[in-house]
């Protein structure tokens, strides 16, 4: 249940149009719909003010899709689906054709991308090329939700000049989502020239003792920059919506 269809309901119930004992009916079933294979959780939206996102990997191609459909069905405009891989996507989009899939961040956007209502631009960057799949889960994600993004790509400190020729729109986010892999760097400098919440967003790229990122998920949580909180190793999507999270508030 969406908060427009819980506003409605309890307007029917204040104009006598719907009778109160309906009206409990229909909030008890409400909390989640079992399918079998999943339990959709109808009260995230009221929870937390976003509906619940579909993960891909592990799933079929059937779950997806059936998951998303019983999603619309109850009212949910615009649904995220995140780590689709091509063959789940073309899947997906054949049965909701008003999917966008993007096959290097593996995100799928179901319906229409909201007009940005956050207060401020969130800013994405990114140490190098290599980092971008993560960079377009975490920006796409955000604007999914509701918010203005702004991309920096391959501004990593081993040529710190292409960062600072950028100082003005890291100065103008409201959030800064930084995103390396190797040693991870990028996030304590970011952090270290803005005033507002950075995001730091480890990346499994990198040689041997990167450790498929767990050199710079350490580095990243030992940064000397105040303000520097940390997600997961490869989690763009956390980072977006945290970002998106701090964008909205009042």
């Amino acid at each position: 249940m969406t908060k427009r269809e819980l506003t409605e309901l309890l307007e029917g119930v204040r104009a006598g149009a719907v009778r109160p004992e309906d009206a409990a009916r229909r909030l008890r079933a409400a909390p989640f719909e079992d399918l079998g294979f999943a339990k959709i959780d109808r009260h995230r939206e009221l929870r937390q003010g976003v509906a619940e996102v579909v993960y891909g990997e592990g799933k079929t191609a059937e779950q997806v899709c059936a998951i998303v459909r019983r999603l619309r069905a109850g009212g949910v405009r615009t649904v995220l689906a995140t780590r689709l891989d091509a063959d789940k996507a073309a899947a997906l989009c054949a049965a909701e054709p008003d999917t966008a899939w993007d096959a290097s961040s593996r995100l799928a956007v179901v319906g229409p991308v909201p007009e940005p209502d956050g207060a401020g631009t969130i800013c994405v960057c990114t140490a190098g090329t290599s980092d971008q799949p993560v960079a377009e889960e975490a920006a796409r994600t955000a604007e999914a939700l509701g918010n203005r993004v702004t991309r920096l790509y391959d501004v990593g400190v081993a040529g710190l000049e292409r960062l600072l020729a950028h100082l003005d729109e890291l100065l103008s986010a409201r959030v800064v989502i930084a995103i390396a892999g190797m040693e991870g760097a990028l996030a304590s400098v970011v952090g270290g020239l803005v005033d507002v919440p950075v995001i730091a967003v480890p990346t499994s790229v990198g040689y041997g003792a990167a450790f498929e990122g767990l050199a710079a998920l350490l580095a990243m949580l030992n940064s000397c920059a105040s303000g520097v909180s940390v997600v997961n190793i490869d989690n763009g999507f956390g980072a977006g919506f945290l970002a998106s999270r701090i964008n909205h508030l009042p």
